[in-house]
């Protein structure tokens, strides 16, 4: 809510409570301001209040007062004290704050602009400014301060990008754009909307531009990193917001490509969307920014394709892989060229890479401390590697990329001299907020990368007792957890490569560590767990619910059949459907991409595990734009029980079936109840025979 400064917002507080007029003066002192600044700050109060149908009015000897309905001060009350707001004394984030502003407002603004932004005195203001300089010289741009006339950013067009760039990757909250990123475009501009950093961006730009991004629904977009699509809002934001004020963007060279990449021609297809949207004429050299943000972006899924243009050819990377492996050196170095897994990843790597130190991109490592200490030996000859990159180049290869190599050669080095050491397997404990969709996709994911270096187990946040913490190595988690000792690794669900990088490391630390003997347990209690097991399997084949719904069908009334079908008791019904909206808010599973819905939940409205397939009668996809190319919605059902542990494994189980199994969804297809349930039946006699031999 950027029309209020943290001072008005305090002014309006005051005025809030007040329930006839007060002298301007008076409120002067309950803010603690002087009264010319409280006349200054009211000047423009009308205008911004409208909205909230709440009007300001002032009378020459009587005061100052607010009228509106108690519905409209209630309203305005709340968008007031929006949780979102940053604390004026925390001189970090303040800074961090003048700094976006200044780069956001290239031109002159006065010191009073910055003191009214952040409630603060021009004092504070100018020393704050003293050391936004030191963060901007490091880019090639210089603060300069004219008497009377106001502060202003010098320095080239190229240097201000790479500003923008840098300050991007160092302040993007990941944990908090994670939501924006999953939740589509109108969850997007909600969530960013909060960001502490983009809350004095102009918020209806950012809308419009999170619209034109998401209107060109290229999958080059849908594979972008949360920080990453982030970043590219935010740029663009930036630059939309400095043409529409008819601000020079100075026409500098930047390399011309032979041929146009899949990157070229998303950055026009936004264009065209932002030019449309705003009534602007977008310039070619914001254009060829645009595309170089987005070839410097980090992906989930990178494939190295020399045919699409690109004007370094895999043969010359391939050449070049190769030199960085002789520079790596060591008797291992022949070994580590047949090394098929480190080749493919080293060229997917490489890709942002090249692309970064040729546009003089900026990259954030956060785990280079740890890196340069735990495996100072591998980064002192990965320095070498740096070289390589370097003299192919012609750019300077920051540490932060050297620590990213150290990774890579690291884990190949483990790899290949796995036997020689003392290597074990390690104990990953993959969380999210129930333990039965993501942290399955999640440790799927993880299985196929590190196969048979770690052993896995999900849970659901709950879940996560010092029992399970104490057997555990380190989680893996898309939510937040309190009080667990156990090293924590915070990750996006898809796993992009930030995400694999941290844990690649992690594992590399652990596998060489002493493995923590747990205590024993009897052989009473392994029968015991034995028998829950298979009640509980039996109950879900047993009770397994199948029902057909009308095609056109929504969302809330989908969630009242299955309250109805699941419970013959109408609050155990209720909990049913208000739990799994609840947990559908938290994040979606409308999995497009496999053609299903899988709603799943903790709830008491249950007593037992609970497998449920829904579809619709002609069994054809369903209508509602929720479900969109959605032809089956899965429900399973969690009881809250001492039985978690054994139920969610049951449950997540069923969970990864569906994804790595396409006869099962075959079989699920034909809307047969009785073969579904063989099919079923067949499945978890697999997983009760393979728990047995882990006994």
């Amino acid at each position: 809510m950027n029309e209020f400064s943290p001072r008005m917002k305090q002014i309006l507080q005051v005025l809030l409570k007040q329930n006839k007029e007060i002298s301007v003066k008076n409120l002067a002192e309950q803010v603690g301001v002087s009264k010319r600044t409280v006349q200054r700050e009211l000047g423009y109060v009308d205008r911004s209040l409208k909205k909230y149908g709440v009007s300001f009015h002032s009378r020459t000897g009587v005061g100052v007062w607010l009228t509106g309905d108690d519905g409209a001060r209630a309203e305005l009350a709340a968008a007031l004290t929006e949780s979102g707001d940053y604390d004026a004394g925390n001189r970090e984030e303040r800074r961090r704050r003048l700094i976006l502003e200044i780069l956001k407002e290239k031109g002159l603004k006065k010191l009073f602009y910055y003191s009214s932004q952040f409630g603060v005195s021009e004092a504070t203001v100018s020393a704050d400014l003293a050391e936004a300089e030191k963060w901007l010289e490091r880019y090639g741009l210089r603060v300069s301060r004219k008497p009377g006339s106001g502060v202003s950013v010098e320095g080239t067009e190229e240097n201000y990008r790479r500003a923008i760039r840098a300050f991007i990757s160092e302040n993007i909250d990941t944990r908090t754009v994670k939501e924006a990123y999953e939740g589509g475009a109108a969850r997007s501009y909600d969530i960013l909307g909060r960001e502490s950093i983009s809350r004095i961006l102009n918020q209806d730009i950012v809308r419009r531009v999170i619209d034109c991004i998401m209107r060109v629904d290229d999958p080059q977009i849908q594979t972008l990193t949360e920080n990453s699509y982030m970043g590219l809002v935010i740029h663009i934001s930036i630059a939309v917001n400095r043409i529409m004020k008819n601000e020079v963007i100075e026409e500098e060279e930047l390399p011309q490509e032979e041929k146009k990449d899949g990157a070229c021609r998303l950055a026009e297809a936004i264009v065209s969307e932002l030019e449309k949207e705003f009534e602007i004429a977008i310039p070619k050299v914001e254009l060829s920014y645009i595309c170089l943000h987005i070839r410097g972006s980090k992906h989930e899924k990178v494939e190295w394709d020399a045919a699409a243009g690109r004007t370094i050819d895999s043969q010359e990377i391939r050449q070049t892989v190769n030199r960085m492996i002789d520079a790596f050196g060591g008797e291992n170095a022949y070994l580590l060229k047949q090394d098929d897994e480190f080749i493919q990843g080293l060229l997917a790597h490489l890709q942002p890479t090249l692309v970064r130190l040729l546009g003089g991109m900026q990259i954030r490592n956060p785990v280079l401390d740890e890196i340069k200490a735990n495996y100072a030996d591998i980064y002192e000859r990965c320095l070498n590697v740096s070289k390589v990159l370097e003299d192919f180049t012609g750019k300077k290869v920051p540490e932060e990329e050297t620590g990213f190599l150290t990774v890579h050669f690291g884990a190949a080095l483990v790899r290949l001299e796995g036997r020689n050491e003392q290597i074990r397997k390690v104990h990953i404990g993959v969380v999210c907020s129930s333990g039965i969709g993501i942290s399955r996709l999640m440790a799927t994911k993880l299985k196929h990368v590190f196969q048979g270096r770690i052993s896995i187990a999900t849970y659901g946040k709950n879940d996560v007792t010092p029992f399970v913490a104490g057997k555990t190595d380190f989680f893996v988690s898309s939510i937040s957890l309190e009080n667990v000792d156990t090293p924590v690794i915070y990750v996006n669900p898809l796993l992009n490569d930030k995400d694999m990088e941290q844990i690649r490391g992690m594992i590399f630390q652990y596998e060489r560590t002493p493995e923590a003997s747990g205590e024993a347990e009897g052989f009473s209690r392994e029968l015991e767990e034995i028998n829950i097991m298979a009640a509980q399997i039996n109950a879900v084949i047993k009770y397994m619910e199948f029902f057909k719904v009308d095609n056109y069908i929504t969302f809330d009334e989908l969630l009242i059949a299955v309250g109805e079908k699941l419970s013959p008791y109408r609050d155990q019904g209720e909990m049913i459907q208000e739990d799994i909206r609840r947990r559908e808010k938290i994040s979606s599973q409308i999995f497009a991409e496999f053609g299903f819905a899988l709603l799943h939940t903790r709830t008491k409205g249950v007593v037992r595990p609970s497998f449920t397939v829904c579809m619709t009668k002609d069994l054809k996809p369903f209508f509602d734009p929720y479900f969109r190319n959605i032809q089956v919605v899965f429900i399973m059902l969690l009881p809250a029980d001492s039985n978690v542990k054994t139920n969610s494994a049951i449950l997540g189980y069923i969970s990864t079936v569906l994804i790595e199994d396409p006869a099962f969804m075959d079989t699920v297809l034909t809307g047969d109840r009785e073969n579904i349930r063989r099919a079923l039946s067949a499945h978890l006699k697999k997983f009760f025979n393979t728990y047995l031999s882990k006994i």
